[in-house]
């Protein structure tokens, strides 16, 4: 049976298990799209109205479910548009697959009209670029794509589709059907040696990260985290990743690092770590452990061989994913140490972060925030871009065994809108509140018109404070009174969202909240809040007007 190009990729992934692919159309790819045509209802194509928020999609996608996030763009400003996503499906870990159009074959090396050397241009940021030069390779291609973003440290792949490549006829069979990944396992004398280690302690530390533990691998970990009492920290933005209402979790390493935190990871005598890379966050910028060799006893746990080593040298490296590392975890028997202490602390002082004094705003977030705990379903997905405002999701907010948290390792604004898209696409019956400051949700607020017309309308909490918040904080501290260049002018938000179709109204009370969230939630077309937020509430524990105060009492005295 003959067929072409774009006909073979979609049934390739169809036998793959792909259900949604996220995309702006574009001509370098027609062929794609006519097959997607034949696909409504199993392989569904999600119209976005920009590449970067479709790549956002797919990430978060990826992040979300564990399958790769499929997206669709055109060659050239679609791929560049896109670049954004893919490099924070990166930093992230998450598995995503960016099908990128690309010129003929008979007009490379030209500068033909939007081409684009993809393997140059994402060679640092992606897991894997290639392209697909004959039809007959696209099985073999997009069958290793997706093996490389689920497998070891997930990450994005790209694959270019030249056009003429897309429409060339071949009788060559797609796919039939997923291949089985097991996940590397820890041997017997890994898991006696990693316990001999942990028997020496005196103030150990398990820190974890990523986003590939599957339903049920948490629980091996809590298990054991309890039955041994050792305190438990998450990297930046994967708190959710185990239960926080444990007494054992005592905070998130990450930006804006909690002093608690600090210490524990510092002063620690043996840090288990599972499933992170050491990135510059959770390591408060290589600061807490020295490079390359440490203070402390670290025992690696990666499903990626090229993590173990690769910026700190652990004394015991083990090549293990995080699920199966969690089952054999499972199956020990430990006994406490003599750290009860030593954990109690840090649990009492993650605790005690979530006291806070009334903040200087119309509209105080503290507040706020301690309501949504008390109210949120136990599923619910929060989502975030960056900024200041991210406080309130990350570090105020308890997530329990169902909840998740989508929010970018990468740092990139933009994030919150499209992610909550995804998470509504995914799964429309749960409940999905994305926190947007205003300078983030006008990076990509168009995607509002993607989730009116894919029925995909999350909850959108607008903290609107007229500022760029984080480079505002910066500025103060670092150059006092001298405001440039963070200042906005900001549109109506309420009626940019009513226009799109959602529930929206403004909120300019603390008082107000409760009963707006609740018309929120009832909408069936989701709903956005334009929150009244002062600029002088800018973080929890410092206004605006006492950052530069200090700054510049600072300055005098120097």
């Amino acid at each position: 049976m003959l067929r072409n190009g774009g006909q073979l990729l979609v049934k390739c992934l169809l036998a793959l298990g792909a259900q949604k692919g996220f995309g702006v159309p574009g001509e370098s790819y027609l062929a794609v799209l006519d097959a997607l045509h034949d696909t409504v209802g199993k392989l569904d194509y999600v119209v976005c109205r920009n590449e970067g928020g479709a790549s956002f999609m797919a990430a978060a996608y990826g992040k979300l479910t564990g399958k790769p996030g499929i997206c669709f763009v055109t060659r050239g400003p679609g791929a560049t548009n896109a670049a954004i996503g893919v490099h924070t499906a990166m930093q992230d870990s998450s598995p995503m697959i960016l099908f990128v159009g690309q010129v003929g074959t008979d007009m490379k090396g030209r500068e033909a009209f939007q081409e684009v050397d993809y393997k140059a241009t994402f060679g640092t940021v992606a897991k894997w670029a290639v392209e697909i030069d004959q039809v007959e390779r696209i099985p073999e291609i997009v069958s290793r794509a997706w093996t490389t973003a689920i497998s070891g440290r997930p990450g994005p792949v790209v694959i270019a589709l030249p056009e003429d490549m897309l429409t060339s006829l071949t009788e060559k069979e797609p796919l039939s059907g997923p291949a089985e990944l097991i996940e590397a396992a820890p041997s017997a004398a890994a898991m006696q040696r990693m316990s001999a280690i942990l028997s020496q302690a005196r103030r150990p530390v398990i820190l974890y990260g990523g986003c590939n533990w599957a339903e049920g691998s948490a629980k091996h970990l809590q298990a054991f985290a309890e039955a041994s009492d050792i305190p438990v920290v998450s990297v930046f933005r994967y708190q959710d990743q185990y239960d926080n209402s444990s007494v054992t979790f005592c905070g998130e390493a990450g930006v804006g690092m909690a002093a608690s935190v600090k210490e524990l990871l510092r002063d620690a005598d043996v840090i288990l770590a599972i499933n992170n890379r050491f990135g510059e966050n959770s390591t408060n910028g290589y600061t807490l452990f020295d490079v390359p060799q440490p203070r402390q006893r670290i025992i690696h746990v990666h499903g990626s061989d090229l993590e173990i080593g690769k910026v700190y040298r652990p004394e015991l490296g083990i090549h293990a994913g995080p699920n199966a590392f969690a089952e054999a975890l499972g199956a020990l028997a430990p006994a406490k140490g003599p750290w009860a202490d030593w954990r109690a602390k840090g649990r009492a002082a993650y605790e005690a972060g979530f006291e806070l004094k009334d903040l200087p705003s119309p509209v105080d977030m503290g507040r706020i925030t301690a309501h949504l705990r008390a109210i949120l379903p136990d599923d619910v997905i929060l989502t975030n871009g960056a900024g200041n405002f991210t406080v309130w999701p990350n570090k105020f907010f308890k997530f329990g065994p169902k909840a998740r948290l989508l929010a970018p390792q990468s740092g990139a604004m933009g994030y919150g809108v499209p992610a909550a898209v995804a998470a509504k696409v995914a799964f429309p019956e749960r409940t999905v509140v994305c926190f947007a400051g205003d300078g983030d949700f006008q990076m990509n607020c168009q995607e509002l018109a993607t989730a009116l017309q894919h029925g995909a309308q999350p909850i959108i909490l607008l903290l609107n404070n007229g500022i760029y918040g984080t480079i505002r904080a910066h500025q103060e501290r670092h150059y006092p009174a001298r405001v440039s260049g963070t200042e906005m002018v900001n549109p109506d938000f309420v009626a940019l969202a009513r226009a799109y179709g959602f529930h929206a109204e403004r909120v300019a009370a603390t008082a107000d909240f409760a009963a707006a969230f609740e018309r929120a939630l009832a909408s069936e077309t989701g709903a956005l809040l334009d929150l009244d937020i002062s600029p002088e509430a800018l973080t929890p524990q410092q206004t605006l007007s006492e950052m530069r105060q200090a700054a510049l009492a600072k300055k005098e005295n120097a």
